[in-house]
C-alpha cells in the first residue's frame, strides 16, 4: 500500500513539473459532464468537453502537434491507450 501511494505521489510530482511549460501534453479523458475532454497538463479546465472520444482524440492530436509535445488517448477506464509524438 505505502508503495503505491509513493507512486502516486511520484506520477502527481512528474505532471506537476511539466504543468504550464511547452512539454505539458495533451490528455483525451473521460469526463462526467460531457463525456469525454481534452485536458493540458496542469490545467483544471478542460480545452473541449464533447459527447465523442473521437473528437477528443481529433482535437487532442491537433493541440499536441500545435505545441510540439505529445497526446494521450485515455480508455474509458482512464488508462492509458494510445499516444501521439509531436515533438520537434
Amino acid at each position: 500500500m505505502a508503495q503505491k501511494k509513493n507512486e502516486n505521489m511520484e506520477r502527481e510530482d512528474y505532471f506537476k513539473d511539466r504543468a504550464g511549460t511547452d512539454n505539458a501534453r495533451f490528455h483525451a479523458v473521460p469526463h462526467d459532464e460531457e463525456g469525454w475532454a481534452v485536458k493540458k497538463e496542469g490545467q483544471d479546465d478542460p480545452e473541449l468537453t464533447t459527447g465523442s472520444k473521437s473528437e477528443a482524440v481529433k482535437e487532442a492530436k491537433r493541440l499536441a502537434e500545435e505545441a510540439g509535445t505529445m497526446a494521450y488517448i485515455h480508455d474509458e477506464d482512464g488508462k492509458i491507450d494510445d499516444q501521439f509524438n509531436y515533438s520537434n
